[in-house]
């Protein structure tokens, strides 16, 4: 009898439901020995939501409770020769986001009240940190084994606060003071495990914690959450054929469209190419390649923190940073690089050894449509239908080359749709044009630097490169002018496309294009 097809488990973040349900998994386990067998019993692990830090620590609960028979066939099981049953303290701290002082005490009382029913507690244990104590003193005394304790999602209570100087410090006490312990308790623990999005400075949450051994960019985790090609291509074989068969293309262009969309994320350098694993597991149960992670949270926050940081859509990507900049603890921030990394909006691309210097771009096609999508409203006040239907037809007009249907789609969109804030300056007009062009897809760049100046942008079809040339109130002719004058085209020459210059105008009263040039 064939096996039953593997179940994808979306959703599913506990290991052992996974195993004994008929739920595809991706074997991480060679990790886990290596993680509890290392020179450090306190760690910690950033990644952004969704890309299994939960799975993973249910995984670390499993093998410290003993079950050896949900490690059947993994890597594990050759590794590990004891299989010792330890008493595990697990608290999942994702069930306190949105919460208020109150509502965080409560939270903390039901999760060490669950444990307490199990290994008792003192009269005089009151506040958090005293009842987490005696917890783990007296599971240790009760089992004579030492515990292991796991915290995920650290971060949870203070991420929506992260900003709001008053209501961070009074949860980050409580936090603080209930991880507090965990210094003073070191003779009776056994490992320590903490995953979380952000870096919380380690003076602010572990103040007396300092040997808490980060292992978010060490070479040899990097790919302990998330699936790597090899998983993919080797453990997800059948799953390309069958979803190759259902979209009628080959094999072939489905790993190159999931790359696509999915792939392109790097926590440290050198790193294997990353994918999403929500997203690649929920495109193979729906048979095709939408939207997943990026529309499982909207980022209101990441729009919020955009503005007050006033960073234009085109500087999201292609920055280059020392690892300070953007694996930097989140409340001390000076700019939006480590929440845009730790979020995982952006990730490393490249690495310079001479300089120290990564580079940090958007991860990937699903990833940058999203913001994009995101961003578009703060320059077009329209109605998204309306304007997802725009870009439909935009999308086919830049397809067939005719960038003059294209511009004349534009000029009718824009003068239809209610006024728009900031439609006063020049740059407002650059950064709708980038927003656009990038959801068609398309390569897109603004003020690209070239020998005699910099040209407004350049998009890059497959067939076309378009060097364009945006003006406000002047004559597109001038545009024109300027691009001639400046001989822009030139440093484009050995890109193996035929080069055509656009010089467009837009008009300040009418807030849409005024007039254009193509040549």
């Amino acid at each position: 009898m064939e096996d039953l097809q593997k179940l994808y488990p979306i959703g599913i973040q506990t290991f052992s439901e996974i195993q004994e349900g008929n739920y595809l998994y991706i074997d991480k386990t060679e990790y886990v020995y290596r993680m509890t067998h290392s020179s450090s019993k306190y760690m910690f692990l950033s990644r952004p939501r969704r890309f299994g830090k939960s799975l993973l620590t249910s995984t670390l609960h499993s093998y410290f409770s003993g079950r050896k028979e949900l490690f059947h066939g993994l890597a594990i099981e050759k590794l590990e020769k004891e299989w010792i049953e330890y008493p595990v303290l697990h608290f999942d701290m994702s069930t306190a986001k949105h919460v208020d002082k109150e509502q965080l005490l409560q939270e903390l009382n039901l999760k060490l009240f669950n444990y307490e029913e199990i290994y008792g507690k003192m009269e005089e244990e009151v506040n958090p940190n005293q009842r987490l104590m005696g917890l783990i003193k007296r599971a240790y005394e009760q089992t004579g084994r030492k515990v292991v304790v796991l915290i995920d999602e650290y971060d949870a209570p203070l991420l929506d606060v992260a900003h709001e100087h008053e209501n961070l410090g009074i949860l980050r006490n409580i936090m603080r003071n209930f991880y507090s312990p965990l210094k003073a308790c070191d003779p009776y623990l056994r490992y320590v495990f903490l995953t979380g999005i952000t870096k919380f400075s380690q003076l602010s949450i572990f103040s007396e914690l300092n040997n808490i051994k980060n292992i978010s960019m060490d070479e040899p985790y990097a790919a302990i959450c998330g699936i790597t090609e090899d998983e993919m291509l080797i453990q997800m074989r059948e799953d390309i054929d069958n979803l190759a068969i259902k979209m009628e293309i080959s094999s072939e262009e489905v790993v190159q469209k999931l790359k696509e969309n999915y792939d392109g994320y790097h926590f440290t350098y050198p790193s294997p190419d990353i994918y999403n694993p929500f997203s690649l597991l929920n495109a193979f149960a729906d048979g095709k390649f939408n939207s997943y992670w990026f529309g499982s949270g909207t980022p209101t926050y990441l729009i919020q923190m955009l503005k007050k940081f006033n960073v234009e859509p085109s500087e999201i990507g292609n920055n280059h940073a020392e690892v300070s900049a953007f694996d930097a603890p989140t409340e001390t921030m000076t700019d939006i690089i480590p929440l845009l990394y730790q979020s995982g909006y952006i990730t490393i691309k490249d690495y310079d050894k001479t300089l120290d210097l990564y580079t940090l771009d958007i991860p990937n096609k699903e990833v940058r449509l999203g913001l994009m999508k995101s961003l578009l409203p703060n320059y077009v006040a329209s109605k998204t239908r309306e304007t997802t239907t725009m870009v439909a037809y935009l999308s086919r007009d830049i397809r067939n080359g005719d960038m003059d249907a294209a511009l004349r789609r534009l000029q009718t969109f824009l003068s239809t749709i209610p006024y728009c804030d900031n439609t006063r300056y020049e740059g407002h007009y650059q950064q709708m044009f980038y927003i656009i062009f990038s959801l068609l897809g398309n390569y897109v760049d603004v003020e690209v630097r070239t020998p005699r100046g910099r040209v407004d942008m350049v998009l890059r079809t497959k067939t076309t490169l378009y060097v364009m040339e945006l003006k406000l109130d002047k004559n597109a002719n001038e545009a024109m002018e300027q691009i001639d004058l400046k001989n822009y085209p030139e440093r484009f020459a050995l890109c193996g496309l035929p080069i055509v210059k656009v010089a467009v105008s837009f008009d300040r009263e009418r807030c849409t294009i005024g007039a254009w040039k193509i040549e």
